[in-house]
């Protein structure tokens, strides 16, 4: 086992811990968090397999949520905040290329993409999910560079639907 699936082990491992409740939706994504960034491997500079890219998402990912999460003290200087929130909207857009790079890799191949339904209002009509059936994975963007994308390859469909994972995305943290 590679350091890439050894990490994926691991995060399964979280995500069965969250879906039983013996941590907080705040504790997986810390420790997450931590797995990525403290972990002997990634980000990956050439996204040649979907793992590295699938690697490179959750990385970058974490990162975004993680400046995101900072921004949010509400005690912080409006100059820090809005450098944090600067940060995380990077990372968010480095998640998106790890995303596109995914899907270029599997050629659209066994995608299923759509609107999911949100209690944030901000989010509602913007956040979609992306199902990659045959990886059994599930990615999140609001990027409509990638919604266009979708829609241009006839995988993504119009209207809402309830996430797969619908209390982790609608679980404030």
């Amino acid at each position: 086992m590679n350091a890439i699936q050894k990490y994926f082990k691991y995060r399964q491992n979280l995500i069965d811990q969250y879906i039983k409740g013996d941590m907080s939706k705040r504790e997986y994504l810390q420790k997450n968090y931590d797995a990525v960034i403290y972990g002997d491997i990634g980000p990956f500079t050439n996204m040649d397999t979907v793992e590295k890219a699938l690697f490179n998402y959750q990385y970058y990912n974490a990162l975004a949520k993680e400046m995101k999460s900072t921004s949010t003290v509400s005690d912080m200087e409006f100059e820090l905040k809005r450098d944090y929130q600067d940060r995380s909207n990077y990372y968010y857009s480095k998640k998106d290329k790890a995303t596109m790079a995914a899907l270029r890799l599997i050629d659209f191949r066994n995608v299923e993409a759509y609107f999911v339904k949100v209690r944030s209002k901000y989010l509602k009509g913007k956040l979609f999910e992306i199902v990659l059936q045959d990886e059994d994975v599930i990615l999140h963007s609001t990027s409509t560079v990638i919604l266009n994308r979708l829609r241009d390859e006839y995988v993504f469909t119009e209207g809402s639907r309830k996430s797969l994972i619908d209390e982790y995305v609608n679980h404030r943290y």
